[in-house]
């Protein structure tokens, strides 16, 4: 994808990662473009890192020196980061907040104008979540007015009725999946929502993100937008 020279050398935030597909072998090789990169994720040890540390230890490239890390929830941004960035990633990561809308707030809070905002969801048609129904974005406003927080879990019973255990391993049997389900708020592993690209197109509209593009590939939907 020929759009990475729009972060070369520039300073960015990326929330929920590192993330594989931003690597050199992965399908947006950004992380090696770009000028400087922070990371921020909800809690010091998650289902997927362990020992994260607060300070200037976000390693997010071999031949890079790292970002800070930030450790806060990604709808509340604004209060431990001051900065205004180039740009916002992330990957894998808005299917796991219980309020989208209100994270994507505090993404456009934290650009510059005229800054980069790209957001990459997994295809529901090749994971676990393939028997569930797309999220409207009225749900997803409700939510946002209602100003629900990561203790929700309003979207259990459907998870645990829909999910395929099959194609998700790590979690274990059903008993396992429904314990490990309960502590949400701890592991953060439920995917509140299920997102497609029209979706996508709707929240960056809502906040005025001018959209660049958007891209279906293998396993997930990107989007690419400009705050105005």
């Amino acid at each position: 994808m020929n759009f990475v020279k729009l972060f070369q050398n520039k300073k960015g935030l990326e929330v929920g990662g590192p993330s594989r597909i931003f690597q050199d072998n992965g399908i947006i090789p950004l992380y090696k473009h770009v000028g400087g990169l922070d990371g921020c994720n909800f809690a010091h040890q998650t289902l997927w890192e362990s020992g994260l540390q607060e300070g200037l230890f976000y390693k997010y490239h071999e031949s890079k020196e790292c970002g800070y890390q930030y450790i806060c929830e990604a709808t509340n941004l604004q209060s431990q980061i001051t900065i205004d960035y180039d740009f916002v990633i992330s990957s894998n990561c808005l299917e796991h907040i219980a309020n989208p809308l209100k994270a994507i707030s505090q993404f456009f809070l934290v650009l510059k104008k005229s800054g980069f905002l790209l957001i990459v969801v997994p295809r529901k048609e090749v994971t676990f979540d393939h028997n569930r129904s797309i999220t409207t974005y009225e749900h997803l406003y409700e939510d946002y007015i209602n100003n629900v927080d990561e203790h929700d879990l309003t979207h259990l019973p459907e998870i645990l009725e829909l999910h395929d255990l099959s194609l998700d391993p790590p979690a274990g049997t059903k008993e396992q999946f429904k314990e490990r389900s309960m502590g949400n708020f701890f592991n953060r592993g439920l995917h509140h929502h299920v997102f497609d690209e029209k979706l996508l197109k709707e929240v960056f509209t809502a906040f005025g993100i001018q959209i660049l593009n958007t891209w279906n590939i293998t396993s997930d939907y990107v989007i690419l937008g400009k705050k105005i």
